[in-house]
């Protein structure tokens, strides 16, 4: 019986080396290089290190471009994640009564953009944003909605909602999939149920469909969540020369860590990343378990 226990950590055990080896053990190097002044020099000799304890995280709460960007992330967590969400939701509760080759063109065609190369994708974008050519400045000025060019990813008035705009159309695909086989899941018998009590679409959909979405639908949100104030390379390839007033954190933590070889500075920040991605994921815990 007790060699029957062992068989299940044999399962685990190559998933729990990868996540040692890839995720807690570079959370853990980070954090001891965040009390050094490692850099360019440390790196290649590591007496030339020195700790210098909580100095890198004072001068990050006191760099104002620092202040900047968390302003940046939020905003896009803030207007981005229920953008996605909503788009999500609305678009898996559409094509699930689609059925048959129709709904698998759709699936495909929403689904797209989340297995494209980002790369190739923000060079799309980029040609579509552009003042003088962009496909959306004509079109807006076409149809007279607005009367001069709009510099899309230099101007900090739009610079932030281009890049939104961007990132929710390549974030919808992966998380409609989650919801839309939620919602295959949920057993017919409660709408059978609900028909004869004589509810309407409406309460079907807010009695029924939501309250049994409420796992895969905060999963999404969690995950997207995760990944927005992780947000990197829309920003990356699209503003990182353009408007600093766009930056994010990740964006910040590459410039300072692969530009300014500033490695203990910029693992300070990314250790302040990570407290601010846990927190949130703990707080998004419980008040899911209080719903």
């Amino acid at each position: 019986m007790n060699s029957l226990k062992k068989y299940p950590y044999l399962f685990i055990g190559p998933a729990m080396v990868l996540l040692i080896l890839f995720f807690i053990l570079p959370i853990v190097v980070a954090l001891g290089i965040s009390f050094t002044d490692m850099d360019l020099v440390g790196l290649n000799d590591y007496s030339a290190v020195n700790f210098i304890g909580f100095d890198n995280y004072k001068a990050i709460f006191q760099d104002s471009e620092f202040g900047q960007v968390i302003l940046n992330t939020l905003f896009y967590v803030v207007v981005g994640v229920p953008l996605v969400v909503a788009c999500s939701l609305t678009i898996a509760t559409a094509i699930n009564f689609v059925s048959g080759r129709i709904g698998e063109a759709f699936r495909g065609i929403y689904y797209l953009p989340a297995i494209t190369n980002t790369v190739a994708v923000s060079f799309v974008w980029m040609f579509l944003y552009n003042p003088s050519h962009g496909l959306i400045n004509y079109f807006l000025m076409n149809l007279h909605i607005i009367d001069s060019q709009i510099a899309w990813l230099s101007d900090p008035a739009y610079a932030k909602f281009a890049l939104i705009i961007l990132a929710v159309w390549k974030g919808i695909g992966l998380n409609m999939i989650i919801l839309l086989a939620g919602l295959t899941a949920i057993s017919k018998d409660y709408y059978e149920a609900a028909d004869i009590d004589g509810a309407n679409a409406f309460q079907k959909y807010f009695k029924i469909t939501l309250p049994q979405l409420k796992y895969p639908l905060f999963f999404v949100i969690v995950t997207t969540t995760i990944g927005w104030m992780q947000f990197f390379d829309e920003v990356y390839m699209m503003i990182e020369r353009e408007s600093a007033n766009a930056k994010s954190i990740a964006l910040f933590i590459y410039e300072h860590g692969f530009k300014m070889m500033d490695y203990g500075y910029a693992s300070a920040a990314s250790i302040v990343l990570f407290i601010g991605i846990i927190t949130i994921t703990i707080i998004q815990l419980k008040v899911s378990k209080e719903n």
